[in-house]
Formats: structure tokens, C-alpha cells, sequence
């Protein structure tokens, strides 16, 4: 492959970037170059295309899977007006099984059931396996080997997060106005609502699914 210059190559990575319908990981990013650069040089080459969107409408971040180019929140809010779909609406037992699974992970149902205080329905689980946020990574060595529940990729990905150290601090219960609105509120009392009071709460108390960035146009 022929050599290319510094400035050429910044231009075909950026460009790859652009156009990219997924996070590129650093290897894919090397297989632009046929593997000739390093994965120091393609860092290298990132962070300086990171300065060079310094203040645009758009930035290069990296997320769990890879790099990928997104709006900046400021401009989003102006974005959302072509497109005024409002986001899926998840239940206050939803978002709240979602957050013990991201702070306490790997968690089992029943490790969920004995933080909340009330029966975890299967159609909850499923439907954070197929919004494709939570999967089984194995299962505990106890009677009944209950399946271990974890976040995945796709999950840091929709919230904009290269790894879950990036998760916000939350003191108390696994859960926070930053990440799941709406749900600091929680008073002892919800705790002791029997299974079906709870789901009618939880009916009355759907939260907006978290917004995730939206990646810059891509190229036709």
C-alpha cells in the first residue's frame, strides 16, 4: 500500500468516521491503512481530529463499541424539532430493573426482586433483552442455576458512554435523576406495594427511554 502523508491519512479516517453507520473500533480503523499504522498511531490520529471539531456542532467521542462522531446536546434539542417523535416510553419497573442491573451487575432476578421488594415480571427482562441493553452472561453456581444478568455494549453505546465507570455516582438506591429520570422519588412505601399495585404504578409512572446521542449525517 502506498505511504500516505499524515494530513491524507486523518482525512480517510475522519471521512470513515463520517460515514460510519456503527461505533468503528481502533481495528477497523486499521484496516483502512491495511494494517500499516499502529493502534498508537490511529489514537493519535483521533485525538487530533477531536481538536480539530473543537466547538462544531458535532463532536468525536468513544463509546463502548468504538469511535463514532454525534451531536452535541445544545444543538440536539434544535435537531429533535425536525424529527418530533417522542421517545419510547418505559415503565417505573422497567427503568428501575434496568438500574439495578447496570449498578449491581451481574445480577440475578432474584438479586433484582430482593432490592425491589416486589416479583420481576419476564416481560420486563425481555423487553431489556430485546431493546438489546441486558443479556445473560452465565449463571450462579446455586440451586436452580439462576441466569446472571449484565448491560452490554449496545446499553453504553445508547447512553453516549465508552464504560460503565462512566455511569453517574448515585448514593443510596442504584438510581438517579441523571440517568433515570424520575425515580429519586421512591419512598419506602412503593417498596411494600404488592406485585399487582406495582405494576399499576408503574402503568401511571412511564419514563421517556433515555435519548441517546445521534450521530452526525452520514455521507450518500
Amino acid at each position: 500500500m502506498e505511504v500516505l502523508q499524515s494530513q491524507d491519512a486523518e482525512r480517510i479516517l475522519e471521512a470513515a468516521l463520517l460515514c460510519a453507520p456503527h461505533p468503528m473500533p481502533v481495528r477497523e480503523m486499521r484496516a483502512l491503512f491495511d494494517d500499516t499504522v499502529s493502534a498508537d498511531t490511529v489514537r493519535g490520529m483521533l485525538a487530533r481530529i477531536q481538536d480539530q471539531w473543537q466547538g462544531k456542532g458535532v463532536m468525536l467521542c468513544e463509546v463502548a463499541s468504538g469511535w463514532r462522531f454525534q451531536t452535541r446536546a445544545d444543538v440536539q434539542v434544535h435537531l429533535d424539532r425536525l424529527h418530533p417523535e417522542k421517545p419510547p416510553k418505559y415503565s417505573r419497573a422497567t427503568m428501575e430493573t434496568l438500574a439495578i442491573i447496570a449498578y449491581k451487575q451481574p445480577v440475578t432476578r432474584g438479586d433484582i426482586e430482593d432490592i425491589r421488594g416486589v416479583t420481576v415480571s419476564s416481560n420486563i427482562v425481555k423487553q431489556l433483552e430485546d431493546r438489546g441493553w441486558v443479556e445473560v452472561i452465565g449463571h450462579r453456581d446455586a440451586p436452580g442455576r439462576p441466569a446472571l444478568f449484565a448491560t452490554t455494549r449496545q446499553f453504553l453505546d445508547d447512553l453516549g458512554l465508552a464504560s460503565l465507570s462512566q455511569l453517574p455516582t448515585l448514593e443510596g438506591l442504584p438510581v438517579g435523576q441523571a440517568l433515570l429520570p424520575g425515580l429519586e422519588d421512591e419512598s419506602p412505601a412503593d417498596a411494600a406495594l404488592g406485585t399487582d399495585a406495582a405494576n399499576e404504578a408503574d402503568a401511571q409512572n412511564a419514563t421517556d427511554v433515555p435519548h441517546a446521542p445521534d450521530s452526525a449525517p452520514h455521507a450518500p
